[in-house]
């Protein structure tokens, strides 16, 4: 009998995060995120992340596209006709023929861009490892949606969803929060007619419409408020230490409801998808002219009071979800998910409900492309298996490189390269400089786990100060650690958990641990750590068991390895030109035992 044919699908996500995830038979062949290739933060292409699918394969059987706005689409199919990118691609890929350039829907090329947070929901619950559980999404702006309410047509947005979850693909939707510019103040409607969703024609769920700006909006707001980029809320995530509680800052989110509901005075909103802070209104809120505006207590104050309130939030409808559900297994997903604070926080305030969390690595909007094409796989094949839970994000695609390549590449850039052992390199560290290090595929989502990291000496009092000024920076910016799995209890305090791999949350020290490692605990005590077990990258973790074999401290200083404004590096000659432009001087390859020294200035 022939060999069985495998079954390709390869999802595409395009937004402020586009990305591309390929799947064979169910399994990740790669996912990466356009930012990585085309050098540019935040690329929505994703036109040169698809390119790589051709790489690994010349015929793919499902195109899954996930926006966060439509397509023209016809029945949930694109239509191709204005998009000549996609056609090419889908043409390469044997999707279609020339001729059928015509605007005609093409079975094999489904938008599921219309059910943005069940992506989300999808991406989180197939890597879970739970049998069942319950999704809660906290988002920015979802599925955007012309909706007809009493006669009345308004454009709506997702801002947070409630889902039960059940295998192969049932997302049923329980509650959603859309946020509105309409004059639809507070509109409950218990029993709202949710086919639109991609639900059965008779699913019914809890929708709550409303002009007040959702709690990632509000924390946008803030984060411009702050000075920074709305998309760079992990800056204001890393601010929020410096402030303090003040009667003075007016409150964010309202107390009297049991939706999350930000006050419209102080956040509003804007269409179709912004927020701001009315600081105008508010004497403590004023603006002041400052060369740096995150030293100014107000701004420090109010980063403050929107992640503490935020997170309260986000506790009340994980509470919210395991009610209406009845499963205490929750999966969290959307930009909110990537807020290790408040991540670690729900372990804390929910330690004693008999609840169990799971929050996907890859929250983002680039994670919806593995949702989509994981998705598309379980309504394909109808696969009742539970995949274990994540534990490693090393999903870029594979490089391999011979001596004579990693040459060419070092000549290039002027620098040197000689053998070296994790011994050379532990001595390089102890010695307070900064060492990179490139290897394996690059990590999915926006966390270096070991393959893409700047490392330093955790023990150095300086390093936080000195490694900011390197990578360019601001000052307020905490760091990680990446610590020996076995010694992670001993040093730190994990609240229930066994371990924490993909470095999803921002815990406490163990008592005498803060002045052991200095530079890597942030203002208020706590420490993002990455725990490391041989099986999952046996490189990086014989490189901290040298190091703890030399210094009796079981972990390294580890943050992204990338500039700031940049994105993490991807190639090799990403991470030789990156050195050649900053302060750092030394590469290590740890797969060819080698060290490569660039002259940098």
């Amino acid at each position: 009998m022939p060999d069985k044919k495998p079954v390709w699908i390869a999802g595409i996500a395009r937004g402020h995060n586009g990305g591309v995830c390929l799947l064979k038979d169910g399994e990740v062949v790669f996912a990466i995120e356009e930012e990585r290739l085309t050098r540019h933060k935040y690329d929505g292409g994703p036109y040169a992340s698809m390119i790589k699918i051709l790489e690994y394969t010349d015929q793919i059987d499902f195109l899954v596209v996930a926006h966060t706005q439509n397509l023209e689409y016809t029945a949930g199919k694109v239509d191709f006709s204005g998009d000549d990118v996609y056609t090419g691609l889908a043409r390469k890929l044997g999707l279609i023929k020339r001729q059928q350039y015509n605007g005609n829907p093409h079975p094999q090329v489904i938008d599921l861009s219309h059910i943005h947070h069940k992506l989300h929901a999808a991406t989180a619950f197939y890597r879970s490892g739970f049998d069942e559980a319950v999704a809660l999404i906290v988002d920015g702006a979802g599925t955007f949606i012309d909706l007809n309410v009493g006669n009345q047509q308004t454009t709506v947005w997702e801002t947070e969803t409630i889902y039960d979850c059940a295998y192969p693909d049932n997302f049923k939707t329980l509650y959603k929060h859309l946020g509105t510019n309409g004059p639809l103040l507070g509109s409950w409607m218990p029993e709202f007619d949710s086919k639109m969703y991609d639900e059965p024609e008779d699913a019914k769920h809890e929708l709550f419409l409303t002009e007040n700006a959702g709690i990632v909006k509000s924390y946008e707001a803030v984060t411009e408020y702050c000075g920074f980029s709305f998309i760079e809320a992990g800056k204001t995530m890393g601010l929020f230490p410096y402030g303090k509680p003040n009667k003075d800052c007016p409150k964010i989110f309202r107390e009297d409801t049991l939706h999350p509901l930000s006050d419209r005075e102080l956040i509003v909103p804007t269409y179709p998808n912004g927020a701001h802070v009315n600081y105008n209104l508010f004497d403590y809120l004023q603006k002041h002219e400052a060369d740096d505006v995150t030293t100014l207590q107000n701004r420090r104050d109010l980063a403050y009071a929107v992640q503490t309130e935020s997170q309260e939030q986000v506790t009340k409808l994980i509470r919210k979800a395991v009610e209406m559900s009845g499963k205490n297994k929750v999966v969290i997903s959307g930009g909110y998910g990537l807020n290790c604070v408040a991540n670690y926080h729900y372990l804390g305030a929910l330690k004693d409900e008999g609840i169990e969390i799971y929050v996907e690595p890859v929250s983002n909007d680039a994670g919806t492309a593995m949702g989509a094409a994981m998705l598309m796989h379980r309504r394909l094949t109808k696969s009742n298996k539970v995949n274990p839970q994540v534990d490693t994000l090393y999903e870029g695609p594979a490089y391999c490189h011979s001596l004579n390549e990693l040459d060419a590449v070092v000549e290039k850039y002027g620098a040197t390269i000689e053998d070296a052992t994790n011994e050379d390199v532990v001595k390089l560290l102890k010695d307070r400089n900064i060492v990179t290090i490139w290897q394996g595929r690059s990590e999915n989502g926006p966390r270096a786990l070991g393959n893409r990291t700047i490392m330093y000496d955790p023990s150095d009092p300086d390093g936080k100060d000195h490694v900011n000024k390197v990578k360019r920076r601001e000052y307020f910016r905490p760091f990680a650690g990446s610590i020996l799995e076995e010694d992670a209890h001993d040093w730190f305090d994990l609240r229930g958990m066994d371990n924490s791999p993909t470095m999803m949350y921002a815990v406490n020290c163990q008592p005498g641990i803060e002045e052991k490692i200095p530079s890597i605990i942030h203002v208020d005590g706590t420490c993002r750590i990455q725990s490391v077990k041989r099986e999952q990258n046996p490189l990086y973790y014989d490189l901290i068991k040298e190091f703890h074999k030399q210094t009796e401290c079981p972990i390294i200083f580890n943050t992204s390895f990338n500039l700031g404004g940049e994105p993490l590096v991807e190639t090799l000659e990403d991470a030789v030109r990156t050195l050649q432009h900053s302060e750092i001087e030394y590469l290590y390859l740890p797969e060819y035992k080698k060290i490569v020294k660039v002259l940098n200035g």
